[in-house]
């Protein structure tokens, strides 16, 4: 019998209450676990930039080889950890960049049914089994994060960002986005819909920051605030330092 099965089966069985107690609480447990060991690998890489993007990039394609310039210079030039998802593309690329400059490429990977693939560039990783621990800990676990085009994730990702910042969940923390040709795109919908219906708040617009340059993201990337640790009190203003 299946997880699936199982979990109905016990639905569908009157006054069964316990079992689901039981189940619910081996899931917290199992949660958890996650959480405290994320941010424990997390706390080996006080110094750590966090790269998102389209994981369909592939070398040769622009955003790709500017990911791993761009990369390998954060490694050189600054001393930084590059965190990624571990996949394939703009991942991939980052990885790779600071992997080849010498430094720490790490990988925050999801156990997927249809296995995505892990990049090779990678030298320290971890696991998870749940999608909302990863994204949690690739989201308070950076200075700065940059994006890279992408698809549905690259966006769920950027907007789940953009609103702990609005929610002052997120302190002091840098969002670079890096194309304008696509990422303008995206701006005209912030601007004229969610800004010009009154959706958002005046300065929300102002969130994050569009580029073309790689210089403009090195310097943002020195002053960032630096994070002191893993956060446990989200928000509160003593997380970052300057």
């Amino acid at each position: 019998m299946t997880e699936q099965e199982l979990v109905k089966a016990i639905a569908e069985t009157p006054g069964n209450k316990d079992e689901w107690k039981r189940i619910a609480a081996e899931r917290v447990a199992e949660i958890a676990k996650e959480f405290t060991e994320g941010f424990t690998f997390l706390a080996d890489y006080p110094r750590s930039v966090t790269f998102f993007g389209s994981s369909k990039s592939r070398e040769g394609d622009p955003y790709y080889d500017k990911a791993r310039e761009l990369s390998a210079r954060i490694v050189k030039e600054l001393g930084y950890s590059v965190v990624s998802g571990g996949g394939p593309g703009i991942m991939e690329a980052a990885d790779r960049g600071a992997y080849e400059a010498g430094g720490n490429s790490v990988g925050l990977l999801i156990n997927l049914p249809s296995a995505q693939p892990t990049n090779s560039y990678i030298k320290k990783s971890i696991s998870f089994y749940y999608f909302f621990a990863r994204k949690v800990c690739l989201a308070f676990g950076a200075e700065v994060f940059i994006f890279f085009p992408g698809g549905y994730g690259t966006l769920d990702e950027f907007f789940e960002i953009i609103t702990l910042l609005q929610t002052r969940k997120l302190m002091g923390a840098p969002v670079i986005c890096f194309g304008s040709e696509y990422w303008n795109s995206v701006k005209s919908l912030i601007d004229g819909v969610l800004k010009a219906r009154g959706m958002i708040d005046p300065g929300d617009e102002q969130l994050f920051t569009i580029t073309d340059s790689l210089d403009e993201i090195i310097e943002a990337v020195k002053k960032a605030p630096v994070r002191e640790g893993i956060p446990l009190e989200f928000g509160a203003p003593s997380e970052y330092q300057k």
